[in-house]
């Protein structure tokens, strides 16, 4: 009997220890996107988001190419801008990734060439690419 109460003890904590461990791909990735064209002076800038489901396999962001599609066909048929070239910005680490943000954007804010515009999250959102 007290062996038992030993191994159910043993397997309880087992069970219960194991529901709280996190995942190694269980931190959220945040996104932020840069839509610029060589033909127009308007520098399109995204949010920090957050970007649900996804993890970072060795330090890339899987299907990153995907994102940079979703904020390029966002300014050409929402906002009527074809042409434009974007990139996205991507870390586990809020705060890294909105420093990154801010050094981007003082590097178009230097001079009167760009005209910065902010798309907010209520406009656009990073979704996950679906196959």
């Amino acid at each position: 009997m007290k062996y038992i109460r030993m191994i159910l003890v043993a397997a309880v904590s087992v069970v219960f220890f194991s529901a709280f461990t996190m995942k190694g791909g269980d931190k959220p990735v945040y996104v932020f996107g840069v839509g610029a064209s060589f033909k127009d002076s308007v520098v399109y800038f995204t949010e920090v988001q957050v970007v649900d489901s996804v993890a970072l396999k060795d330090g890339l962001l899987p299907d990153r190419e995907q994102y940079s599609f979703q904020l390029k066909n966002y300014l050409e048929y929402q906002k009527g801008k074809p042409d434009y070239t974007c990139a996205i910005y991507f870390s586990e680490h809020k705060a890294k990734l909105e420093k990154e943000a801010a050094k981007v954007r003082k590097l178009y804010e230097k001079g009167d060439a760009y005209k910065l515009e902010s798309v907010k999250t209520t406009e656009f959102v990073f979704k996950k690419p679906q196959y």
